[in-house]
This record gives structure tokens, sequence and C-alpha cells, in this order.
């Protein structure tokens, strides 16, 4: 019987368009029950595939700090979040809940 190999799975290497990443966000809102560091990591993935480097000059942020709000170990500051979005190129909108 031959030998199974398999990789480590990155998400990041499936968000190359805006739309994906987009997508991919909108998803991790609907999934997130409330826990902000599972969208604090969800940005964070977003971001290593745009280019953490990049996405923390655009948000007037260090890398350092970046990643360490990212990482999904603590919850960031909202205003750090709205600046990644922005630097992501992504827009925050709310709707209504149905029922």
């Amino acid at each position: 019987m031959a030998k199974t190999i398999t990789t480590k799975y990155d998400v990041t290497e499936h968000l190359r368009t805006p739309e994906e990443m987009a997508a991919y966000l909108e998803a991790c809102f609907e999934e997130a029950q409330g826990n902000a560091a599972f969208i604090a990591k969800a940005l964070g993935d977003i971001a290593r595939a745009k280019g953490m480097t990049q996405v923390a000059r655009d948000a007037g942020l260090s890398r350092e700090s970046l990643y360490k709000a990212l990482s999904g170990e603590r919850n960031p500051n909202f205003d750090t979040i709205l600046k990644v979005i922005d630097a992501l190129g992504l827009k925050l909108h709310a709707v209504a809940m149905t029922a």
C-alpha cells in the first residue's frame, strides 16, 4: 500500500484576490460567534497573504505589533482592527440580523 503524504494547509495560498479575502473574512465573521481573537487571526491570515510588512506600513503599525495583534492569542483594540481592515483594502459594514 502506498504511503499517503500530507502537507500543512495554509489558507494564505488561497487568498489571492481582494474578493477571496473579503469572502474569507465574511465567512469568519459568520463562524466567530463573538470570538474577537478568531477574527483577529482571520485578519492575520489575510495580512500574511497580502504581505505583513506592507500591511503594517499601511496601517501605521510596526510589523511586530501587527503580528502580536493578529496572532489570535489576544484581543486587539478596535482601532487596530479598523486600521488593519483599511490597510487590507477591505470595508467593515453592518447588516441587520434576521430572526
